[in-house]
């Protein structure tokens, strides 16, 4: 038998995973600009174009729908923005002011901060809940673990001294965290390209010059 057209559509348009990633998206570039509090389910379906069937078969509370955008989404964000251009850099302390000045750079062109996604998240849903605060907190963890692993293998092979790289790893992604939270209350890059200089300041103290 012959298949007919709207079988193939049917075919087509039947992606759970696509439609489950199309509502990660929308979601959370929604908790971007929006917040977790004012982001709705029904304005979500409409502009992921799914049916209410589609999002809660996926997604069956509204906090179900936050905690996969922190462990997913976010996360990823941390891995892409952060661990994996300090991972692949020349040396840690490189790749964390070349981190800052991109993140600084984009800020400029498009005019407007709108904030950390985690330090977002944090601020608005840390008390609120024990689930979104161990899941946020999980996503710093592997943030801080990853840059100490790196300032540990640069100290390993000579590039940097010795000094508790957990601490550093704490102090930097604080610093951070502060400085996107005091642009985006200045809807300036100004504040995170001193923290930069500052921080790249503290730590160009500890290369050895190898």
């Amino acid at each position: 038998m012959s298949e007919t057209a709207s079988d193939s559509r049917r075919k087509r348009s039947y992606d759970p995973e696509g439609t489950r990633r199309r509502v990660l998206d929308v979601t959370a570039a929604a908790f971007q600009s929006r917040g977790y509090q004012a982001t709705g389910m029904h304005e979500l379906m409409r502009e992921a174009g799914v049916t209410g069937g589609a999002l809660y078969h996926h997604f069956p509370t509204k906090k179900a729908l936050g905690l996969a955008v922190i462990r997913d989404r976010v996360a990823a964000e941390v891995a892409e923005t952060w661990i994996e251009p300090v991972r692949s850099a020349p040396d840690a302390l490189d790749g964390i002011a070349g981190v800052f000045d991109r993140i600084a750079a984009g800020l400029r062109r498009r005019g407007a901060v709108s904030g950390c996604p985690l330090n977002n998240l944090v601020l608005e849903l840390a008390l609120a809940d024990p689930d979104f605060r161990e899941a946020m907190d999980q996503v710093f963890g592997v943030w801080r673990s990853a840059i100490a692993a790196r300032l540990r293998a640069d100290q390993a092979v000579g590039r940097l001294a010795e000094a508790d790289a957990d601490e550093l790893a704490a102090f930097i992604v604080a610093a951070y965290s502060g400085a996107m939270a005091q642009a985006k209350a200045q809807q300036d890059a100004a504040p995170l390209e001193a923290c930069a200089r500052q921080l790249t300041r503290c730590l160009e103290g500890l290369r050895t010059g190898v």
